[in-house]
């Protein structure tokens, strides 16, 4: 299973108000299992403005925390037409143009979306490429 790495996950790394124990799973699975993730491109500039608006170190906590899991290996999916198309299909549902794009590397490589964006979730529930983490741990998780 690949797992799609939403920056809601990666913004409770760092953000001491945000801690959650599923972004931690999360977390330490990347560090003994970074091919099994992916982001697309966009992922790292949507980490990095959060960061500089709400972290009061933001460069240092992107250098020390992100760069170096983004280094593990972890697929970066730049924009295609491909990815455009699918993302397009989940914008009519009601997903932002950024959270579709995640949606769509999602379906693209048959994998399943993590995220602690609660309405985005219920926009595309019925697509099951989706996991809310505020509410549980994937099903296939521990495969």
């Amino acid at each position: 299973m690949i797992w799609v790495i939403d920056a809601s996950v990666a913004l409770r790394w760092l953000l001491r108000e945000e801690v959650h124990s599923h972004a931690d799973m999360v977390l330490e699975k990347i560090v003994y299992d970074p091919d099994s993730f992916a982001v697309p491109e966009l992922f790292a500039f949507e980490v990095f403005s959060v960061l500089h608006r709400l972290h009061p170190s933001g460069q240092q906590a992107f250098n020390t925390g992100i760069i170096p899991i983004l280094q593990l290996g972890i697929f970066r999916q730049p924009m295609t037409k491909r990815l455009a198309t699918k993302a397009h299909y989940f914008v009519k549902l009601g997903l932002t143009g950024y959270d579709a794009c995640y949606a769509a590397l999602a379906l693209d490589l048959g994998g399943m979306w993590l995220t602690f964006d609660q309405k985005a979730h219920r926009l595309i529930k019925g697509e099951n490429i989706s996991c809310y983490l505020a509410d549980r741990m994937p099903d296939k998780w521990s495969a």
